[in-house]
């Protein structure tokens, strides 16, 4: 066979090559491949989370006039059965507030209010629990008959220079939100959820230095509140 021959076989096995993998069914065959790898990794995760205490950011945005409010804090959170996780928040920034989920119940305390609001833990002040929840405690069950099929959208460096595989989770039905997206680190661990409202309002929320499995008490989401503290049912 002469060089020009072995270099045209060569040349036509490399193009054959490069239809098979890069044909839509082989793209899609190694995409699902992948997102059930990473749904597997989630679920380990979440089975074996028995407590979490971390620092939190959120920034929750408003299409409306393309702004940010942007909090930071410490979060615990204890994983419970359907929606009863336990969650508290420390928000450090930009002021002093304490959020906690216990029970199906929310209590917002802010002290330089002396007030408290309290509600159904569903409410829009505890967004951020509900955002937490949504990455944290959320079975692969529950996002395969809820979601459609997740969308792979990469491998991504957050800041921290933490690695995470980015995936986009549409709704199969009527739901409260437009989509929801998760950055999914190599344990499994969900260290970014975002929640894009139908108005195109977005709320984020990102854990960093992560304490797995450490010891913490039920106490710690009993709000103890002097009886001059105003309640406000809401």
């Amino acid at each position: 066979m002469t060089k020009l021959m072995k270099r045209s076989v060569w040349s036509l096995a490399v193009l054959s090559l490069a239809a098979l993998f890069f044909s839509p069914a082989f793209a899609h065959g190694q995409s699902a491949g992948l997102v059930s790898s990473i749904l597997n990794r989630m679920e380990r995760n979440r089975q074996s989370l028995r407590s979490l205490r971390a620092a939190i950011s959120m920034e929750r945005y408003n299409s409306q006039i393309r702004d940010a409010d942007r909090y930071t804090g410490t979060v615990l959170y204890l994983p419970g059965s359907g929606r009863n996780a336990r969650v508290r928040v420390d928000w450090r920034s930009p002021q002093n507030e304490i959020l906690v989920v216990n029970d199906g119940k929310y209590t917002l305390f802010r002290p330089r209010l002396n007030m408290a609001y309290v509600g159904n833990a569903n409410s829009s002040r505890s967004k951020v629990s509900n955002v937490l929840g949504f990455g944290l405690n959320v079975s692969r069950r529950e996002i395969e008959s809820r979601f459609q099929t997740p969308e792979y959208l990469g491998e991504e460096t957050l800041w921290g220079g933490v690695r995470a595989t980015h995936l986009k989770l549409v709704p199969k039905g009527r739901a409260s939100f437009k989509h929801a997206e998760i950055w999914v680190d190599e344990s499994g661990m969900p260290v970014q959820v975002k929640v894009v409202e139908k108005n195109d309002d977005a709320t984020t929320v990102r854990l960093t230095n992560l304490q797995r499995n450490v010891s913490i008490s039920p106490d710690e989401f009993r709000l103890q509140l002097g009886s001059d503290v105003k309640k406000v049912q809401s």
